[in-house]
């Protein structure tokens, strides 16, 4: 029913604190690598890591997905990670703030870009954040993506999302765009019990190359 609430009133923070607290608890490992595209690419892949996620995009999500992105998509590509700590200050309205501002910057620069939002866990509440999900919308600092942007947006891919848990989905206008991945089991996305579901989306990563492809 779109971008609505069915958790009981004053139950959703509670709720919501337990999911970070089952949020992967990997040790940061500093960028290994980094996708430098020159020019403007058809397509920039903006990604939001989760919590302690190794990786430049991201180990588990955002690097095995942007290189099977860059085999599906029929244009150019490049990419950017969302410059926020992706750790247990849970800085979300920061992250949004560097997502919204890398967007406007890129549109600016290039008006005839395209983008794909990716957002596992933690990242996966920044990009809500950014597309003014309402559950976020009161986090500090958060800054929302201006409406003009928002038929820039080709697709959002979500994995692990502890807005799903809760029960939110993005705002309408983006919802035939998004795909909101949870795998079974997983107690940030779902009402699993099982942490080891939480770092479980390969097989999915097709599935969402598809999507995104399916959406340029």
């Amino acid at each position: 029913m779109g971008d609505r609430k069915v958790l009981l009133p004053g139950k959703w923070r509670t709720a919501w604190g337990l999911a970070i607290m089952l949020t992967i608890a990997t040790v940061f490992v500093p960028p290994s690598r980094a996708h430098a595209d020159a020019g403007c690419a058809a397509v920039d892949v903006v990604v939001a890591r989760g919590t302690g996620e190794p990786g430049w995009l991201g180990d588990e999500i955002g690097d095995p997905l942007y290189d099977m992105l860059q085999e599906r998509l029929p244009v150019s590509t490049s990419s950017y990670r969302v410059n926020y700590p992706a750790d247990y200050s849970f800085a979300v309205g920061a992250g949004s703030a560097d997502l919204v501002g890398h967007l406007v910057a890129a549109a600016t620069a290039c008006p005839g870009q395209e983008f794909v939002l990716v957002g596992y866990s933690q990242g996966a509440a920044v990009v809500h954040a950014a597309l003014g999900t309402g559950v976020v919308s009161w986090y500090p600092s958060r800054v929302q993506l201006p409406g003009y942007l928002g038929a820039r947006v080709a697709a959002v891919l979500l994995f692990g999302d502890p807005m799903r848990g809760l029960g939110w989905n993005v705002p309408g206008a983006y919802q035939f765009r998004t795909g909101d991945w949870c795998t079974g089991g997983d107690p940030i996305c779902g009402s699993g019990i099982d942490a080891d579901a939480h770092v479980a989306y390969g097989s999915d990563l097709v599935d969402a190359a598809n999507f995104a492809a399916d959406r340029i």
